[in-house]
This record gives structure tokens, sequence and C-alpha cells, in this order.
């Protein structure tokens, strides 16, 4: 079966000429148009940097329960910290009542940068809150925190590709991110001994939230499907090397439903492969400034495809999604 979700090369577009970048602009438009997401190689992320932040979130979640607890997630309304296991349903992001999801993850959220009002008053002071960090393993704040700056570079050049596609000027999108709440996720999928409550997956069918979604995955039984037009569930491909990159609800309503944000799960292994089936994946979620109002690009809009959304903040966005996925009832 043909692979849904397409491999595209990025070489050329942060190294090549005005010709080359343009073409795969296009290539990931095309992409984002039919499908939402793609592979990307020639990313430029060093693959020491992946291997030693993978080896880093493999060593905290083998850590006892008690000690990850010491960090754990303070409330709903801050993306910083661990949540145990079953904690958060993201299924119920669209309205959909699921058990809760078989994982457990730590979020972060940006390093140390501004000061004043925007980062310290308001909701600044959630969406900037500090990263907690867990004692052990040893320089994990330092791996983790090149890690997030390795995606934030490579998101703001996807940002760029994204707005030549577009037909917008490149640095387009620059003013919307420059003070960015990009949160990123390590989550740990164990393995499953006991089979999943019905209905219960590893990441129940969601959408993103924001403008991009950035994943590091591994090749383990039991994972990433997307829904694709006719409404079958297809398997992401695994492509050493590659990250995953899908867009958000964000990006769709910023172009007017031209590109997909397109609802995706993570599955369960077979059970005959459910011990040996962990899996973790490192993610970063690219969301603009929280005081960015999203609406329709003019090169989105016409008399026959009138705004579809009206306008409405980042932060007010990501609010919303992020509270209706919380479970209510965590499993420690």
């Amino acid at each position: 079966m043909t692979d849904i979700v397409p491999t595209i090369d990025l070489t050329p577009f942060r190294l090549g000429g005005v010709a080359e970048r343009l073409e795969v602009a296009r290539r990931i438009g095309r992409a984002c148009e039919e499908i939402g997401f793609l592979l990307v190689g020639g990313h430029g992320v060093p693959d020491p940097l992946i291997d030693g932040t993978y080896a880093a979130a493999k060593a905290f979640f083998d850590l006892p329960v008690e000690e990850k607890a010491t960090i754990r997630r303070p409330s709903p309304t801050i993306g910083r910290g661990w949540v145990s296991l079953a904690h958060q349903a993201l299924a119920a992001s669209i309205g959909k009542a699921t058990p809760p999801d078989l994982q457990e993850n730590i979020t972060f959220g940006p390093p140390p940068g501004g000061t004043g009002p925007y980062w310290e008053e308001g909701w600044g002071a959630s969406h900037f809150a500090a990263n907690l960090w867990p004692v052990r393993p040893p320089g994990f704040e330092a791996t983790v925190t090149a890690y997030y700056r390795a995606m934030e570079g490579l998101a703001a050049t996807l940002m760029q590709a994204f707005a030549l596609a577009l037909d917008l000027p490149e640095d387009h999108f620059a003013p919307f991110i420059d003070r960015h709440i990009s949160a990123m996720r390590f989550i740990n999928y164990p393995d499953q001994p006991d089979a999943p409550a019905e209905g219960q997956l590893r990441a129940g069918a969601h959408s993103d939230y924001g403008s991009l979604t950035i994943v590091r995955v591994e090749d383990a039984p039991g994972g990433l499907q997307v829904r694709d037009a006719a409404g079958a569930w297809r398997d992401v491909a695994y492509r050493p090397g590659a990250l995953v990159v899908n867009i958000g609800d964000l990006m769709a309503q910023w172009t007017n439903d031209r590109w997909v944000s397109t609802m995706h799960r993570v599955v369960n292994p077979p059970r005959d492969q459910a011990l040996g089936s962990r899996r973790i994946s490192l993610v970063f979620f690219h969301q603009p400034n929280y005081d960015a109002e999203i609406a329709a690009l003019p090169s989105c809009v016409s008399a026959e495809r009138p705004a579809q959304y009206a306008p409405i903040s980042s932060g007010a966005h990501w609010r919303a999604k992020s509270s209706a996925a919380q479970a209510r009832k965590p499993l420690e």
C-alpha cells in the first residue's frame, strides 16, 4: 500500500537557493492540503542530540513513581511537569467520551527568556511558568533545553516554508511566533501486560491544537495512525532519522481550511506483541504567541471561499482544548 504521508527532504530548503526553497515549500503545501502530515528528513537536528534526549526521557520514565511525582503537574492550566498514567483522554478535546489514555508524560515550556508584563502578568504567568526539573537523571535539564531550542529552530524554518507555500512573504509568520508559547512533551507508552478497556487507546483520536507539531517516534508495535479523507485509519510509516510533522487546528483556521488538521491516534499493540511494545515519543507542540490573533490569511480567502472562523487568540484556543483533554480521575 502506498504511504499516505509523504517524506520530504528539507536540505534544499535549508541550504538551497530560491528555486530549491520554493519547490520544497510547494511539496510541503501539497502535503498540508491533502493529509496535514509529512515526514521530514534533512532537518538539521543532530542525531546525537536526538538520541541523547531519547535516552534522558527513558531514564526519567524508568524512575520510581514516587520520585516522578515530586514534579507532578501543578494544575490543568499550567502545562509543566509529570502527568501520571491514564490521567487524560485526548479524545475529550473533540467532545468524545473514552477511557483515559494509556500513557504518562512530562511537559516543558519555553526556557527562561523575556521579562515584563507579557511574560509575567495575566496569562503570561501560566504560559511562561517555570519548568519543573527532576533531580535525576544527571544533566536532564541541559539536554532537554538543548532539544527544545533545536525544535524551536526547526519550527521557525517550517513556518518559513509554510509562508512560501501559501504565497506569502517568507517572514510573514515571524511577528506571530517571536514570543511563542510552545510546549515540549515526552510521552511514555508502557508495555501492556493487561488488555486495555473497551475503547481505550494509547492516545485517543484527536487533532492537535496549534500551528504545527514535530514528533520523534520509534519503531515499536502500537503506533501512530492518521485518518484519511475516506475515514480509514492508516499507519504512519517509520523512517529512520526522519521526524513526523503535522499541522494543528490553528493552522487550519489560519488557512481557512485550505490545509487540514488531521485526526490521528496512537493505537495499542497487538496482544501477542504487548510485552516489549513500550515506545517513547518526543513531541514539540509549536504554538504562536498567546496574544496572536488567528484570522484567515488573505491568500486563503476569496468571494467563493469566505472566512469560515471568527478570529481567536492563540492562547484562548489552547486553554480551551487543553482543559477539555484533562481526565477527571487520574490513575496513579
